[in-house]
């Protein structure tokens, strides 16, 4: 079985090993980015199903990216996280991209990836 494979790019390292352990215990091969440059350098090496991308990143604005990362990788489900911005910030009709604040709760998870579980 192919394990579904997840790219978190975010600067605050607690919330990312807290994700990456949440996706571990769901059995997702989990690849995590600390700043914009890495994490589009991961994104482009290991082809991810599933991408949540920070907004502010130490060396740029992460949604910035969100039209070159869909035209690179048009099936990949992007998950534009943000404590700073809302949904209302980002309008873009794409049916894979999804705005979800920060904090993101653990039964905000659990709904959206109940069939992976």
């Amino acid at each position: 079985m192919i394990k579904v494979k997840i790219l978190i790019i975010d600067d605050e390292i607690d919330y990312c090993m807290i994700m990456k352990g949440y996706f571990q215990s769901k059995n997702y091969d989990v690849y995590l980015g600390f700043t914009l440059k890495e994490g589009l350098k991961i994104l482009n090496s290991i082809q991810p199903d599933i991408l949540f991308l920070d907004n502010n990143l130490p060396d740029g604005q992460g949604w910035d990216c969100v039209n070159e990362i869909v035209d690179g990788h048009p099936s990949l489900k992007i998950f534009l996280i943000s404590a700073y911005r809302q949904k209302s910030d980002y309008l873009n009709p794409a049916s894979n991209i999804t705005v979800w604040e920060k904090p993101i709760s653990i039964s905000q998870l659990n709904t959206t990836f109940a069939e992976a579980g």
